[in-house]
């Protein structure tokens, strides 16, 4: 008796979108993922005014400390955005689920942004911000998953990575307005002005786009109930357990890297003494030339494969980050700091287009907005919520301005093995039969 098989789908099978449509739906789920970062990173550069808003003290390191712990709250509820948030939008769809994630990151924005400070109301203040960090962290922990499959989902197979890149870029593009808008608000108003009005208006900036996100958002078609792009195969947590669990590593050393490039506008202003333009300046160029890398390694990964787009600018990274942090240190001045600045943004983002498409490659379409949504938002609030708080304690015992190189070329040299543990996901490099029929099984008729 011959023992039928089920025929499996081509692997570039794709969803049925017109140009135009994969130009909307791509730009529409990056412009909500960058609207919701954008809030949740600018709080980064303006850590230094809102500890003084919500936690003033004659010790500028205790007042520092409470601010980037009320940053760090927030990261303390996105694994349970990206459990529940993300559930939902694998039952339910990825669009309803963006939906969702952008209204409760309005909600939390406005909470945090128009909470009267310290001196007016007392204790209710930071009270109030913690609780406006938390709905932003649930927010996000759900918006990372749903945004970023949305975006594999409606993407070409050849044109996947280049398409997830946007994810990150989404992020850099975010970092880089509110870098930009610091930058503005620091030439035209006052310290004392920045401290006590200048980050709000800075994040209600984000929070007056959020109803057009929505609208946009809600005109997108839905991507659950479509064809898959890469049938994986699915026999329980052990048929993807290894891009899971090296995801989590190379996520948790992108995410301590993004948060201390993140940091430097800080550590510019707090360790070296730079002033708060140069620093801001700093950050802003860094964060606009990752748009164009992160990209490029995308785009370099859909036509070469995923490991050495990640391999080989990774080991760069390792190598470079004590040089450039000598150089910034030694010379103190404008030209090293963004200089150097700009050397390791380069490096540092260039394998993440292909991180993010390596990652999800390889998780069955059933589980993969939640999936990603964990492996995004665990190690994130494991390790990018304490990153700030460690650094500025590590700074703060060593006295070492250099102590920032040597933790953060460590855990890039972590993120490294696991990059080359990853395997080869990208459809140029595999057989286009064998990752099809491996999740269908020969059975016997019945």
């Amino acid at each position: 008796m011959e023992i039928p098989v089920e025929e499996a789908p081509p692997l570039t099978a794709e969803l049925d979108f017109t140009p135009a449509q994969r130009r909307r739906a791509i730009a529409a789920a990056t412009l909500g993922n960058g609207l919701e970062f954008y809030d949740f990173i600018t709080f980064t550069f303006f850590a230094i005014q809102i500890g003084n808003s919500f936690f003033p003290s004659h010790d500028r390191f205790l007042s520092l400390m409470g601010s980037l712990a009320t940053f760090g709250a927030g990261f303390i509820t996105r694994p349970l955005g990206a459990h529940f948030l993300g559930g939902f939008a694998d039952r339910h769809g990825r669009k309803p689920g963006m939906l969702l994630s952008m209204s409760l990151m309005g909600i939390g924005i406005t909470m945090l942004a128009v909470t009267p400070a310290y001196g007016t109301i007392g204790i209710a203040a930071p009270v109030i911000a913690v609780m406006a960090r938390l709905i932003q962290g649930f927010a996000l922990g759900g918006e990372v998953g749903s945004a970023t499959v949305y975006m594999m989902e409606s993407a070409k197979a050849h044109r996947r990575a280049l398409t997830m890149g946007w994810q990150g870029a989404s992020q850099n593009v975010a970092a880089t307005i509110g870098s930009l808008v610091g930058l503005i608000l620091s030439l035209i108003i006052s310290e004392a002005d920045l401290s006590t009005y200048g980050w709000r208006i800075a994040m209600l900036l984000g929070v007056s786009i959020v109803p057009v996100a929505l609208w946009v958002r809600n005109s997108l078609p839905e991507t659950l109930h479509g064809p898959e792009t890469t049938p994986v195969e699915n026999v329980g947590f052990k048929g993807y357990m290894r891009p899971i669990l090296l995801g989590f590593v190379i996520i948790a050393a992108g995410t301590i890297g993004t948060y201390i490039f993140n940091y430097m506008a800080t550590y510019g202003q707090n360790t070296l003494h730079l002033s708060a333009s140069v620093s801001l300046a700093a950050e802003f160029g860094g964060n606009g030339v990752s748009i164009v890398v992160i990209l490029l390694g995308g785009w370099l990964s859909d036509l070469y494969g995923r490991r050495w787009i990640m391999i080989w600018p990774q080991l760069l990274f390792c190598l470079l980050i004590v040089p450039s942090f000598l150089w910034l240190t030694t010379e103190r001045d404008t030209v090293s700091f963004i200089g150097a600045n700009l050397v390791l943004q380069i490096a540092g983002t260039l394998p993440y287009g292909a991180a993010y498409a390596a990652i999800t490659e390889g998780i069955p379409k059933e589980v993969r907005a939640r999936a990603f949504a964990l492996v995004y938002s665990i190690p994130v609030a494991a390790f990018g919520g304490t990153t700030q708080l460690v650094v500025t304690w590590l700074l703060h015992v060593t006295g070492e301005p250099m102590a920032l190189a040597w933790y953060l070329t460590a855990i890039s040299a972590i993120g490294l093995l696991a990059m080359i543990g990853m395997r080869e996901s990208a459809p140029v490099k595999l057989d286009p039969m064998q990752p099809a029929m491996a999740k269908y099984s020969v059975r016997p008729a019945a």
